[in-house]
């Protein structure tokens, strides 16, 4: 909502303070302040001025040559192609160097060979519109018929300097879509008085109560219907003050009577409507809920069909309104209207905020009652909206007010608990101290109870009594606390665990990548997934977007792929991709899916191959501190290219598998590359993780290396050949290295030679050659049940 600051003071005196004060305190309070601006900042250099002469240009047949008189003694001359001036006009004058809006400046020149020092201004190069001053011209220069002096600069001459500011009011707030409610909250801000006028009607133009009968047939839906009548109305434009309010809270002057309402609606935040008497039948105004087949064409021209959800304002025979919304086709104020009836109600914000819903409509009234409005505001809006006719002359009123009152009148009563207040913010007040701040807010009091006004509904409980203290006494008054009951946040060791999965995967040059949980049925189809795998069992979503988002995913890796496969076609040269996936595997149809947390990794480019790939999850497995888990080469994992491929496993159970991606996969995705993909079981790696870090002092007695140089099958994993060597040293194995796999001309085409190196070591004594002997024979032993000699 914007705010005149102009038409603010008339509601609360403020010093001269710097805006930026006023709307830093103002948000600190609760008003939180988007922005603000000055009218006519973008002009510069504008000034007014008085037609002296008008000579005809001598080389054009459209063009005058004008002396002008600033008020600095010597006139200026400027030449204009404007038709409708005089000697004697007062117009706007842009000197040398002058700025428009829009950045438009202006410079002085030459027009056909004659000199011009400036150019005159016309409404719309100000800025403005008809609207704004009604008896200017559309196509000519403005022609000022305001008061103003020579010189003057022409925004403080005619009104256009009022500084706006745009507040973000919260829907529980709807007294703040006021001036009146935003004034409220400058004075109990800035620790200033405010005053309200009270409306003061004369009237004594005869009585209405045989030309108009009220009647609310639905008070569930209407609390209050008040109106009055004003015959002899005198349509013309509102005044300049008015105007100037309205245009600056950025609603368009259109006639005064028009502008009579949307100015209470603004001053007091109660939307008004009125209606010309003559197009109400029989005079009667039934607020009723509407019938089926009923309609009415709206102020826009539009036809809405109605039902008994809408509530309508009707005469003796049909709608001539929606209530709270808009009025209809024949009930707005036209020149020959002679008799009008001003209507203030309160609707049931609910029912508004349906109706304007089901019909497509939502105007500035609605968007007003359905946040809920005061009905105790109706009759003084409806007294202000009277005043005001009779101060702008636009009518007479007569003396009656038609009332048809179905609300409540008692107050909201919130005792006031001083001690629960301070221990809930955490401040020291005494009980006077804080109805000091509540009555600033219009709060009465009945001993310990605080009767709270009927134009706040978010007043509802004694916390909401406390925020109303805490953001006048000063949010940044309160002393920051840590929270009771001794527990502070922290990282679960879940969390700390996926922490350092992700920490390790950025230090070995990964990207972290986030993907959807929900793929479409034809990605298993793209992985090569067999028709028969218990993979293809998804959960089917409800509601889904469409078929790409349609079920949540069993395996992440067709995710991954999407990933590298769009930033292979960006033509990206290489990339390393990981993500934290979760995965939704379906059990029985009454239960939720088991959902698993796996690391996936993909990767292409020239730094790619299955050792890179499987040096990453080794790393991984490394930092976690995850041991005794196996490696074996898979041949029967259909995404994954065969004979390059193997799963992990830990006694037994999967663990992960590492490869390069099967070349039809590749080519599915539009990847003429090789790809590179390791997913790794979260869930397993944090079950298994030796997360305890214990102690072992350094080594009392010396070690032994040895090197063995094995011949064994080229088909016989180096993997079989290490266990062995694990399981003949025993306990006295420190560490084991291979160095070195050969298969050349010196041995059988069928064999490969495989070096290791061993150390060996004991806790407890010097290793004697009887006993490394003795160790060395069992290494043998093992090694030659799996298939291996010692090479010659």
């Amino acid at each position: 909502m914007n705010l005149s600051m102009r038409w603010l003071k008339e509601f609360v005196t403020l010093d001269d303070m710097p805006m930026r004060d006023f709307t830093e305190a103002m948000t600190m309070s609760g008003s939180k302040v988007e922005g603000w601006e000055t009218e006519g900042s973008e002009i510069n250099n504008v000034i007014v001025g008085k037609v002296l002469s008008l000579e005809k240009h001598p080389d054009s047949d459209h063009m005058w040559i004008t002396q002008i008189d600033t008020g600095s003694g010597e006139p200026v001359q400027i030449v204009t192609g404007a038709q409708n001036l005089k000697v004697g006009d007062i117009v706007p004058v842009a000197m040398d160097n002058s700025l428009l809006p829009g950045g438009k400046k202006i410079k002085k020149g030459k027009l056909r060979g004659v000199e011009s020092n400036g150019m005159l201004c016309s409404l719309s190069e100000l800025g403005l519109t008809k609207h704004d001053f009604p008896y200017a011209i559309e196509d000519g220069i403005f022609v000022i018929q305001e008061q103003c002096a020579l010189g003057e600069p022409i925004c403080k001459a005619i009104g256009f300097d009022d500084t706006k500011v745009e507040f973000e009011i919260t829907s529980n707030r709807p007294d703040c879509f006021s001036v009146i409610g935003l004034a409220r909250e400058a004075a109990a801000t800035f620790h200033k008085s405010f005053s309200v006028h009270a409306p003061a009607v004369k009237a004594g133009h005869g009585s209405c109560a045989d030309m108009l009968d009220v009647k609310v047939e639905a008070p569930d839906l209407c609390s209050i219907y008040s109106a009055r009548i004003v015959k002899n109305v005198r349509v013309k434009p509102s005044p300049r003050w008015m105007r100037e309010r309205l245009r600056a809270m950025g609603v368009r002057p259109i006639n005064n009577i028009v502008d009579i309402t949307n100015y209470v609606m603004l001053e007091y935040g109660q939307p008004m409507h009125s209606f010309d008497l003559r197009f109400i039948e029989e005079g009667k105004i039934r607020v009723r809920r509407a019938k089926d087949g009923e309609s009415i064409t709206t102020l826009d021209g539009v036809e809405h069909k109605l039902t008994v959800k809408n509530l309508v304002i009707a005469d003796a025979n049909k709608p001539i309104a929606i209530a709270g919304v808009m009025g209809g086709e024949y009930s707005g104020i036209v020149d020959d209207t002679t008799t009008i009836v001003f209507e203030s109600a309160c609707f049931n914000g609910a029912s508004v905020r349906t109706t304007a819903r089901d019909q497509g409509m939502r105007t500035d009234a609605s968007s007003r009652y359905e946040k809920g409005l005061d009905p105790n505001n109706c009759l003084p809006a409806l007294e202000r909206a009277c005043e005001l006719v009779e101060l702008l002359d636009a009518g007479d009123v007569l003396d009656d007010k038609i009332v048809d009152d179905h609300s409540s009148k008692e107050r909201r009563r919130i005792q006031l608990d001083a001690e629960w207040i301070n221990r809930f913010l955490d401040i020291q007040l005494s009980a006077d101290e804080m109805k000091a701040i509540l009555s600033k807010l219009e709060c009465e009091f009945d001993g310990d109870d605080i009767l709270v006004p009927t134009f706040r509904p978010d007043l509802q409980h004694k916390a909401d009594i406390a925020e109303e203290i805490a953001r006048f006494y000063g949010y940044n008054r309160i002393p920051g606390t840590a929270l009771g009951g001794g527990a502070q946040g922290k990282y679960s060791e879940r969390q700390k665990f996926e922490h350092t999965i992700n920490d390790t995967m950025l230090a070995l040059g990964a990207s972290e990548i986030m993907t959807y949980s929900f793929i479409s049925p034809k990605y298993y189809d793209k992985i090569l997934m067999p028709a028969n795998s218990p993979l293809r069992k998804s959960i089917t979503i409800s509601n889904p977007l469409g078929e790409d988002t349609s079920i949540m995913r069993t395996t992440a890796l067709p995710s991954m792929l999407e990933v590298l496969s769009r930033n292979y076609n960006n033509r990206n040269a290489d990339a390393c991709l990981f993500e934290l996936a979760s995965e939704y595997l379906p059990t029985s149809e009454d239960k939720l899916p088991i959902e698993k947390t796996k690391l996936i990794v993909g990767m292409y480019g020239n730094q790619s191959d299955y050792f890179t790939v499987k040096g990453m999850a080794e790393q991984i497995l490394e930092k976690l501190c995850v041991y005794g888990w196996e490696i074996e080469a898979a041949f029967e994992e259909t995404s994954y290219h065969p004979g390059r491929c193997a799963v992990l496993s830990i006694e037994g159970n999967r663990l992960g598998i590492i490869g390069e991606i099967h070349p039809k996969v590749a080519e599915n995705y539009g990847i003429s590359d090789r790809v590179y993909c390791f997913s790794l079981d979260v869930d397993m790696m944090y079950e298994y993780a030796k997360t305890e870090k214990t102690y072992t002092p350094l080594p009392k007695f010396p070690a032994v290396t040895r090197d063995l140089a094995l011949l064994c099958e080229d088909s016989t994993p180096v993997l079989t050949l290490e266990k062995a060597i694990v399981r003949g040293a025993g306990n006295l194995l420190e560490k084991i290295k291979l160095f070195d796999v050969y298969k050349g001309e010196q041995i059988d085409s069928t064999k490969k030679s495989v070096a290791f190196s061993i150390i060996l070591r004991s806790g407890d004594s010097t290793l004697t050659d009887e006993r490394i002997a003795a160790t060395m024979k069992k290494i043998m032993k093992e090694l030659e049940k799996a298939g291996a000699i010692l090479r010659s």
